[in-house]
């Protein structure tokens, strides 16, 4: 257990060194005006830090009132890190909280004579938390609440009213806040400023300046998974390299994805997941150094979500050891006329011979007919010299095969009409748009615009890969894992067909290797 987690563990349930429930009634019965009371904490954001100090200054603010007031604090409910504002975020202790007030005691079997909390806005900002939480507490009769404005009559006639104003406030407030946030960041988005609350991994402290060794990183590993590399081997080389992110800790996959795919490193920008444009409609580039272009990050982004088909998760698959493991066939003809055309298996040679591996039918236990061996080495560089050639000559040939992007003028006029619907609903004389007219009209420019804008990136990620494609294959090629070749040799062939050299130590034929090349 961290030493967060240690924090916060303490500061829930029963205080250390309470008195038992059978102590605590025989207090209870000397001095009926005893009240046992439960404190309540919650902080929206920790801090960067992490070390729990909000919730535990809280904790610490109510027990000084408690001993003040006399009062027994009798258990804690702690919420850290959690927002109060949102729907979607569940408060376990706020919701233990309501159900232990509806019982009337706590879990050890305590009784709640009221609550402490450093003010209201810890306890609820919605108007439905107001309302459970004060069904809850005034379920039992002659319970106390205190916050920072003191002992509060939440039984008083009219509360229930003044609590649903004051969360309307308290939620109002919080809404202008988050809007001036939004705004806030947008516009240092529009200047090009960094807006990362973190360093950015591969840049320095001051965001803006490059750190080398984690930049090189990254644009090898952009290149790399361009050229066919999976995200999961970016992952395992990054932990090799003891690579940590800017919070300290071990890169997993979906980190490793994040940065790769971030619009940071070409220097554009985003905010949930849209380019920022000015008002040319072009990307705002940014004040900080960039890593690779913005055609290598179309490229990589484009790549990453077409092999996670959008789910953002690694893929499963088998691991070969192999290059050629499952892409040879058996072209061994059997007594009956027919093909074996089984897979062939990558194997370890024996030691005495001079190559490391070698390739060969199964048996026919195991399906195939165990009729056809091959030199790993030699059948390896054949296929490979082949692929090469082939990729070069696509490559070449798919650098003049993709023409100009030819929607811009749509994207334009769709760009120019939402200008114009703006302007029109902004004229006051203009009473042809009204609000009504201006929000059915809006949805439809704004998704076509989105369509348009995919479309262009499609299309420049397509041109990036091929303009890539046009580099020395036959250099970049050794220098590319086992995965990522064997990659590039199913994207060009089907299978390869391996005839038998008949029975015997025989020279090494490369006639017998049949590629059976891809048509599209």
């Amino acid at each position: 257990m961290g030493k967060r987690e240690e924090t916060i563990s303490k500061l829930r349930g029963a205080p250390e060194g309470l008195p038992s429930v059978e102590e605590v009634r025989t207090m209870l019965a000397a001095d009926p005006t005893l009240k046992c009371v439960v404190a309540y904490a919650r902080i929206s954001f920790d801090g960067r830090v992490k070390d729990a100090h909000g919730i535990e200054d809280q904790h610490r603010d109510m027990s000084d009132d408690a001993r003040r007031l006399g009062w027994v604090i009798v258990y804690r409910y702690t919420d850290n890190d959690k927002s109060a504002s949102k729907e979607t975020v569940i408060r376990d202790d706020f919701e233990q909280l309501i159900a232990d007030l509806a019982a009337g005691a706590t879990p050890e079997g305590y009784p709640i004579h009221g609550v402490m909390a450093v003010n209201d806005d810890r306890l609820y900002r919605r108007p439905s938390d107001w309302e459970r939480y004060l069904k809850a507490f005034t379920s039992k009769e002659g319970r106390v609440y205190h916050d920072s404005n003191g002992v509060q009559d939440l039984y008083a006639e009219g509360f229930e009213i003044k609590g649903l104003v004051g969360v309307a406030m308290s939620l109002s407030e919080t809404r202008k806040k988050q809007r001036r946030s939004r705004n806030s960041h947008r516009s240092r988005a529009v200047r090009g400023q960094s807006t990362s609350a973190w360093r950015p991994f591969g840049w320095d402290d001051d965001k803006v300046t490059l750190r080398p060794k984690e930049a090189d990183a990254i644009k090898k590993a952009v290149h790399d998974v361009i050229a066919g590399a999976s995200v999961s081997e970016i992952t395992l080389r990054w932990k090799e390299a003891e690579f940590i992110t800017s919070r300290g800790n071990l890169f997993q996959y979906a980190t490793v994805k994040q940065v790769l795919t971030n619009a940071r490193l070409c220097g554009y920008r985003e905010i949930k997941g849209e380019l920022v444009r000015d008002g040319d409609d072009q990307p705002i580039v940014g004040e900080w150094d960039s890593i690779i272009t913005p055609k290598e990050w179309y490229a990589v982004t484009a790549t990453i979500k077409e092999r996670g088909r959008g789910a953002g998760v690694p893929r499963g698959g088998l691991v070969y050891k192999y290059l050629l493991t499952g892409i040879l066939r058996c072209g061994n003809v059997l007594d009956d006329g027919s093909t074996c055309n089984n897979k062939m298996i990558g194997i370890k040679a024996n030691d005495w011979l001079k190559y490391r591996h070698a390739y060969m039918c199964k048996k026919s236990v195991d399906g195939g007919c165990n009729g056809t061996y091959k030199r790993g080495d030699k059948t390896d560089r054949i296929i490979e010299e082949l692929v090469v050639a082939k990729l070069e000559a696509d490559a070449a040939n798919a650098a003049r095969d993709v023409p100009e992007w030819d929607k811009a003028e749509a994207l334009d006029r769709a760009l120019r009409s939402r200008k114009e619907l703006e302007r029109r609903w902004h004229d006051d004389a203009d009473t042809d748009i009204d609000d009504e007219a201006f929000f059915r009209n809006l949805p439809v420019l704004e998704r076509r615009i989105k369509e348009l804008r995919t479309d262009q990136a499609k299309h420049a990620a397509l041109r990036a890969e091929a303009e890539a494609a046009e580099e020395d294959v036959a250099k970049s090629w050794e220098s590319r894992t086992l995965a990522q070749k064997r990659e590039a040799i199913k994207r060009v062939l089907s299978a390869v067909i391996a005839s038998s050299g008949g029975k015997g130590n025989k020279a090494f034929d490369p006639n017998l290797l049949k590629p059976v090349w891809r048509t599209s």
